[in-house]
């Protein structure tokens, strides 16, 4: 999550880590202009075609609506 607007941003990687390191140092156009970000929430999946599948729903209206009913309590608690 940005901690400047708010937005969300979701993503797929083979190690969190080094994603997040990447973000939050503004090596990503996605998040560069949105700093600094938090995680506030992961999926782990053993295949990556669900994880990939998991993704585009997350990334989809119908997913986002999810997601931000899911994470309700941590969003009102991050504005």
């Amino acid at each position: 999550q940005s901690l400047k607007d708010g937005n969300l941003y979701t993503g797929f990687t083979k190690d969190l880590k080094k994603r997040v390191d990447y973000h939050s140092h503004g090596m990503s156009i996605a998040t560069k202009g949105r700093l600094p970000i938090k995680l506030i929430y992961y999926e782990a999946y053993l295949n990556e075609k669900d994880a990939r599948n998991r993704e585009k729903f997350l990334k989809s209206g119908r997913g986002r609506e999810v997601i931000r009913k899911q994470l309700n309590n941590t969003l009102n608690l991050s504005e």
